[in-house]
């Protein structure tokens, strides 16, 4: 190890990440944050008032909701397996509640929600939680829906003074005549308490934005409560009786069947509504970073045990069935909790409040109480659900669902919902379009959809249209293809080619033929893989962009009349050859590239550096390392950095040539198997008995199969945009210099089309300082180009996680041969020295500390690099002019997360960009 690589271990401040690299933070004792005591409060402020409308509603006992909501965040909070997530009397159980309530009575009904938590609990010991997720979103939200859409109609009767019926149809039935008698006093109170509800989220200015840190639901009964209560208005109450008469569960009495539907019914609003929030949950933490970096994702199975368990003791004890609560756990996180604390602690607040805030608890109206629900109700109605189902052309199956749940019950309309869904889902599934069509005397069969036997007639129609001895294509554009669908074409095919005619069968690649019928199966047959390929292929419709080859076999290659790699001696499990995933190379401490050239994808079965015919290790699982020229640059290389480094211990006789596609710059050496560059096409010389050509390799046949998909697919797409950017030049808006990592897709992590940047490329994304370019001024070249000609507006310099140039510089010995690699990566030794120097404080990421020192030196090497940029003349004139920005990027590629280089920040703190930011 080199003597420029920091220690540090004289500052206190940095002792806490002493631990080892990839290893787990050192155990810390448990505490009760403020932002969980914060957090609890905001939430306690919410639970309060929406347990006891939703008990309200129900027609349950009102302390019941109290009881329910204790539960929830005590003993779901405790067990359950989402921190963050709130559980309690949920408003989509109310309509199934009020139901059970009419039919059975309170007491049996108390019985049912322990019986359903016993069901939950065995669910969640089977570990079936996620198939709970398998159930279409348009199911769930249409059910909500329909259950917000029945509260609503029933909380408007209690609005307008009077009192609800048992069913949707009766409410709306006796409307007209609610209207007709309407109580002045309770429709004023609800009036207010929904003006509020409306318009305090909405109060403008610095005061507002104040005042909105108070709970609206909160403020909204507040105010109606002492409103009512100044004005003597006559309206009725909140009634809590005396704890002593408190109403526990009984034994079930009633029918089995009708008893067993009700807990099943119970047992699935519950699970499918707590579990959907859960992940609801995940996402909302994921999208910042400061509770991420301290809460781990949510255990639905763990959260199906919480739950039961708390449906058990909710039941037992007189309170209402139990879900996550999609409110609660929304103010939850926005309110900056850190841990399950703040749920419990909302738990302990609303015992306290259920026996000692009696008093003023009864002070509400039950009309501030109904509006509140109504309010709820509405909402569960989401415009957002109804146009991502209508965008997903499940609109059919959201309606259904809703009017189902509306005019026959929750459990009927969930069902009607699956039975429509499938439905769908089968049409979908049967409605294949083929088409047929002639061009320049190729006779073209397009087959558009799933190829099953419902299709085969059609299929078998539109190929007799074709004449006999005509040259023929046949596109397969699907996902599925069943046996009967596959030997109507075969025989089809068969016939075709005896009576003179040709027949090409390609799946969504281009020029990927099907062979001859010796039995692949139909997802074979339509990506286009031959029989005698299918063996070791692995490819996927959806795979061509992710760096993937198939494994062509030797005896394929030879029966193309091919020559193949011949056996090579020793015991090479993967030739020699290795297939990282960085394009600069898993760089060696000596200089060279353990990756023998990879120029972006891999190397199997032809020449350029295959020195057997074994299987390849699989993409980010390490292989075993030789000694001396095969090993990495980091002993502790983990999955996340290397991949593919094997042994070399075979020998060979002859050589061949090969080129190849690869990352735009990037070069290495191997002593192993074979030399190699990489960069716009790369070449390499490999061992191996007998001499091969290009066309044996997968590589080049891969090349081909890319660029004719592209002509296929996204040539049609672009055309026209790339003929304006011909006519007009290029206008980039941002000079964007980052690693020549084939990881590292530019215009996907920046969301960016042709013409939007103008990209530099090269190992460790280094910008040398003016006048120490030693004859290489193309770094320098692109800056003035991209600053003065094309005038950008902004300079981002990207560093990526697991960079093989930090590495090498981490692992460079003093006075090692000045190879190429060395000269140019002495440019990264200034981020060597900064982050040795201990007057300066670290770059380091929002929310954690950097994982090991090779990210360490990533996060400092973006920092030097702007500084080199702002030494460069024409860079320093526009920043002076204004009309330049820089910026400083870093990729975490096993998370896909970027972050940004915080502006004004002497520390150097990297903040994380999440989905939220995009609406900024």
């Amino acid at each position: 190890m080199s003597a420029c690589v920091p220690t540090r271990a004289d500052e206190p401040r940095r002792e806490e990440h002493s631990h080892e690299p990839h290893s787990p933070p050192p155990a810390r004792r448990p505490r009760l944050a403020g932002a969980d005591v914060s957090a609890s409060i905001a939430v306690f402020l919410i639970a309060l008032p929406l347990s006891l409308g939703i008990a309200l509603a129900t027609g349950a006992p009102l302390q019941a909701g109290l009881v329910a909501a204790a539960v929830g965040g005590l003993v779901a909070g405790r067990l359950g397996g989402a921190p963050l997530q709130v559980s309690g009397p949920a408003a989509g159980l109310t309509v199934v509640t009020a139901e059970l309530i009419h039919q059975y009575g309170w007491r049996t009904t108390c019985a049912i929600t322990v019986l359903a938590g016993l069901a939950q609990l065995g669910l969640g010991l089977l570990r079936v939680a996620r198939t709970a997720l398998a159930v279409s979103p348009a199911i769930v939200h249409g059910m909500l829906a329909g259950i917000g859409v029945t509260i609503a109609v029933a909380q408007l009767h209690i609005v307008l003074g009077g009192v609800p019926h048992s069913s949707v149809l009766d409410n709306l039935r006796e409307l007209p005549a609610q209207l007709a008698r309407v109580h002045p006093a309770a429709l004023a109170v609800s009036v207010l308490t929904l003006a509020l509800l409306v318009l305090w989220p909405r109060l403008p200015g610095r005061a507002g934005k104040l005042l909105r840190k108070v709970p609206t639901p909160l403020v909204a009964v507040a105010v109606a409560t002492t409103t009512a209560s100044l004005l003597g208005l006559s309206l009725p109450k909140v009634d809590l009786p005396s704890w002593s008469s408190h109403a526990l569960a009984a034994l079930p009495d009633g029918p089995v069947l009708g008893l067993v539907a009700a807990v099943l019914t119970i047992t699935l609003v519950c699970s499918v509504q707590s579990l959907l929030g859960a992940v609801a949950v995940d996402k909302l933490v994921a999208g910042r970073p400061e509770q991420s970096a301290q809460v781990g994702r949510s255990d639905l199975n763990r959260e199906l045990l919480g739950q039961g368990a708390a449906n058990v003791v909710s039941g037992a004890l007189g309170g209402l069935p139990i879900a996550g609560v999609a409110v609660r756990s929304s103010a939850n996180v926005h309110a900056g909790a850190v841990s399950r604390n703040s749920t419990m602690l909302h738990g302990v607040l609303v015992v306290v409040a259920a026996l000692l805030m009696v008093p003023i608890l009864e002070l509400i109206p039950l009309a501030s109480l109904a509006a509140l629900v109504m309010a709820v109700g509405i909402q569960m109605v989401s415009l957002h659900h109804i146009r991502t189902v209508t965008r997903h052309r499940e609109v059919l199956v959201y309606a259904v669902t809703t009017l189902a749940v509306v005019f026959f019950g929750v459990l009927e309309g969930v069902t009607l919902g699956i039975a429509m869904a499938v439905g769908v889902a089968l049409h979908r599934l049967t409605r294949t379009r083929i088409t047929h069509d002639e061009t320049e005397g190729v006779h073209h069969v397009h087959v558009r959809g799933q190829l099953t036997f419902l299709a085969v007639p059609r299929l078998s129609r539109t190929l007799h249209l074709v004449p006999q001895g005509a040259d023929v294509v046949v596109e397969l554009d699907g996902s599925f293809m069943d046996h009967a669908a596959y030997e109507s074409l075969q025989d089809w095919q068969n016939t075709h080619t005896v009576h003179g005619g040709t027949v090409e069968l390609v799946g969504r690649r281009s020029g990927v033929r099907i062979g001859e019928p010796t039995g692949p199966t139909g997802l074979q047959a339509l990506t286009g893989v031959a029989a005698e390929e299918s063996a070791d292929c692995r490819c996927h419709p959806w795979t061509p962009w992710r760096n993937h080859q198939c494994e062509i076999p030797e005896a394929a290659l030879l029966r193309d009349g091919q020559p193949g790699d011949a056996q090579a001696t020793g015991a090479d499990d993967a030739g020699g050859g290795a297939a990282p995933s960085d394009a600069d190379g898993a760089l060696r401490a000596d200089g060279t590239d353990s990756t023998g050239g990879h120029g972006g994808i891999r190397d199997h079965g032809g020449t350029g550096g295959h020195g057997g015919t074994g299987e390849p290790d699989k993409a980010g699982e390490p292989s075993p390392t030789g000694g001396g020229a095969d090993a990495l640059a980091r002993p502790d290389a983990s999955e996340d950095d290397t991949a593919d480094a094997s042994e070399d211990t075979g020998t060979s006789t002859a050589t061949g040539t090969g080129a190849g596609p690869g990352a735009d710059t990037g070069a290495g050496t191997s002593t192993g198997a074979r030399t190699g560059a990489a960069a716009d096409t790369g070449t390499g010389t490999g061992t191996g008995t007998g001499a091969a050509t290009d066309t044996s390799r997968p590589s080049a046949r891969q090349l081909a199969r890319g660029i004719s998909a592209f002509q296929r697919n996204t040539a049609p797409l672009v055309r026209g945009e790339l003929a304006r950017l011909a006519r007009e030049g290029q206008q980039p808006s941002q000079l964007f210099l980052t690693c020549a990592d084939s990881r590292l897709v530019t215009s996907m992590i920046t969301s960016s089309g042709p013409g939007d940047l103008f990209v530099v490329r090269n190992v460790g994304n280094l910008v040398p300082l003016p006048g120490r370019e030693s004859g290489d001024d193309s770094v320098a070249a692109a800056i003035e180009y991209a600053v003065d000609v094309l005038e950008v507006r902004s300079i981002t310099v990207c560093g990526h996680s697991g960079c093989g140039a930090m590495q090498a510089l981490l692992a460079s010995e003093p006075g090692a041969a000045q190879t190429p690699l060395r000269r140019w990566l002495r440019h990264g030794e200034p981020s060597l020295e900064r982050m040795s120097d201990e007057d300066r404080p670290w770059a380091r990421l929002a929310g954690r500390a950097p994982a090991d020192a090779v990210e360490q030196l990533c996060l400092t090497n973006v920092v030097q690099q702007l500084e080199h940029l702002r030494a460069h003349e024409s860079v320093a004139r526009a920043l002076r002019a204004g009309q330049l920005e820089l910026h400083g990027m870093y990729f975490h590629v096993g998370e896909a997360q970027a972050y940004l280089l915080a502006e004004g920040h002497e520390d150097r703190v990297f903040d994380h960009v999440g989905v939220a930011d995009l609406s900024a």
